[in-house]
């Protein structure tokens, strides 16, 4: 009798290829970030939001987490364009030192209903007065 050689992990049977220590099928995802649990990452439960009316386009955010923010260049305020984009002790250095208080953690659904109001939002230019009618 002769000892058959072991089944690699990939082709066993009781193996499917997407366990979390191969990278399930995020591992060919082009569009992967790595914080993803099944690559040994954590994703965050929650999701940077801008008050874009009550922020005053200073650019602290955009220049600490620069990867996270932008400042949206019609109105001059800051925006989040990556939320994965900085660590996040990164973007809470940036929360924390904004002037005015306008960048908030909110849970991804309040994220998206946020950003579907935004939409109809009026948001004066920063640093120009708001004429009050």
């Amino acid at each position: 009798m002769t000892d058959a050689a072991p089944m690699p992990p990939e082709s066993a049977p009781d193996r499917s290829g997407f366990e979390p220590e191969l990278g399930g099928t995020l591992r060919e995802a082009p569009d992967r970030s790595g914080f993803e649990p099944e690559l040994g990452g954590t994703l965050r439960q929650k999701g940077v939001y801008v008050d874009e009316v009550t922020c005053i386009g200073c650019k602290h955010c955009a220049h600490v987490a620069r990867n996270t923010f932008y400042i949206e260049p019609d109105y001059g305020r800051a925006r989040v364009v990556n939320q994965d984009g900085d660590s996040e002790e990164i973007v809470q250095e940036a929360i924390d030192t904004c002037p005015v208080n306008c960048i908030h953690w909110v849970e991804y659904e309040e994220l998206k209903r946020l950003e579907a109001e935004r939409r109809n939002q009026v948001i004066p230019v920063a640093g120009f007065p708001v004429s009050r009618r």
